[in-house]
């Protein structure tokens, strides 16, 4: 049976979300240490809410960074201009969970899911991948000045019914003087029907922006943020098991991180090479130790594809070796999801003769004009 219900909805949110906005800033805070030295340890959380951001945590690490000015920076280049004060807290590595890692060992306990399927060229839910391509779109409209009156916080949904899109919901932060009937418009043209036209989909039954009415007043201002809080929108909406364990702001020895990486990345490969529709990859961790207390996976109708994980090496060591996961590039795959991205590391295919198959074109900013 598959994984996926008949009815189910996914969310997305925008790169100017509080949460979001958090994300980013430990990840560039992640960047920025291992750009300098890439055995950096870095767990860093950020905190933000009404004019004031918190950056607490622990590094350990040879870099020289500014936490403040980068924080500042990620802050305005995403787009907003309520001035905010900065207070960080931030520590080295405890000694005793240190130990373990030298040795190759996992950063801590826990349990990892990687999903992948056949139903979009990322090879994820179609209500998953349409609602990460909805904030990436209201985020390139944005930054191009497309869409002129639109702000960088806004969220979207997308509800699946038997293999279709039935609702699209949007809800963006807007200048002052729009009004919705613009609003409803420009986004229609701009946003939505580029995404279901590159998905090849249908325009769905009902199509909802804005229900609150207003939206003037978001980010920090409005709501408090914070690092991890996304989750389910940062992997597969909710309709797959998440262990728990966020992403950003924490380096690849930990392997709430790394191991989800990896464990879509091979679920990922199976899909691609026609052995399964669907595959959940399971893998489990003790702290300090480097071997996986189990890895398994499952396809659509629940059989065992354990026999096709033999050839990949679960230890964090090895993970980080073949994702490449000690250089700088995390910030910029932590907005829309960190699975749809095809130029991430864990995002490749390996070669097979199935590859292209998926193969639509990318989303690009170009796509509405």
């Amino acid at each position: 049976m598959s994984t996926l219900p008949s009815v189910y909805t996914c969310e997305s949110v925008t790169s100017g979300h509080p949460d979001k906005v958090c994300d980013q800033i430990s990840d560039a805070i992640l960047d920025a240490h291992l750009a300098q030295d890439p055995k950096s340890r870095v767990a860093v959380e950020t905190f933000g809410s009404h004019g004031m951001l918190v950056i607490g945590g622990e590094i350990t690490s040879n870099a020289e960074v500014d936490l403040t000015a980068l924080a500042l920076k990620v802050y305005s280049d995403i787009g907003h201009k309520d001035p905010i004060d900065v207070i960080e807290r931030v520590v080295k590595q405890s000694p005793e969970i240190s130990a373990g890692i030298n040795d190759g060992g996992a950063g801590d306990q826990g349990i990892m899911y990687g999903y992948a399927c056949n139903q979009t060229p990322e090879l994820l839910p179609i209500a998953t991948a349409v609602a990460h391509a909805l904030t990436r779109r209201l985020d390139s409209v944005r930054h191009d000045n497309i869409i002129p009156w639109l702000r960088p916080d806004g969220k979207s949904q997308a509800t699946v019914r038997d293999g279709q899109v039935e609702t699209i919901l949007l809800s963006v932060q807007h200048d002052e003087d729009v009004s919705i009937n613009q609003i409803r418009s420009d986004l229609v043209k701009h946003v939505v029907i580029p995404v279901l036209s590159h998905y090849r989909l249908a325009p769905p039954k009902n199509l909802i922006i804005n229900p609150s009415g207003s939206f003037v007043v978001g980010g920090f201002e409005a709501d408090a943020g914070l690092t991890g809080r996304k989750i389910m929108v940062d992997t597969y909406g909710g309709v797959i098991p998440h262990g728990g364990g966020a992403f950003s702001g924490k380096d690849a020895t930990k392997v709430d991180r790394s191991a989800a990486y990896m464990a879509r990345y091979v679920a990922k490969q199976i899909v691609a090479s026609g052995a399964a529709e669907e595959v959940l990859v399971s893998v489990a961790y003790a702290i300090g130790r480097a071997e996986p207390l189990m890895v398994s996976a499952v396809d659509q109708d629940d059989n065992s594809l354990d026999h096709l994980l033999s050839k990949y090496d679960f230890r964090p060591l090895a993970i980080i070796d073949l994702l490449d996961l000690r250089s700088p590039h995390y910030q910029e795959n932590c907005t829309h999801g960190h699975f749809t991205n095809s130029a991430a590391p864990w995002e490749q295919i390996e070669q097979t003769d199935r590859i292209g198959e998926y193969g639509l074109p990318s989303l690009s900013r170009e796509t509405a004009a």
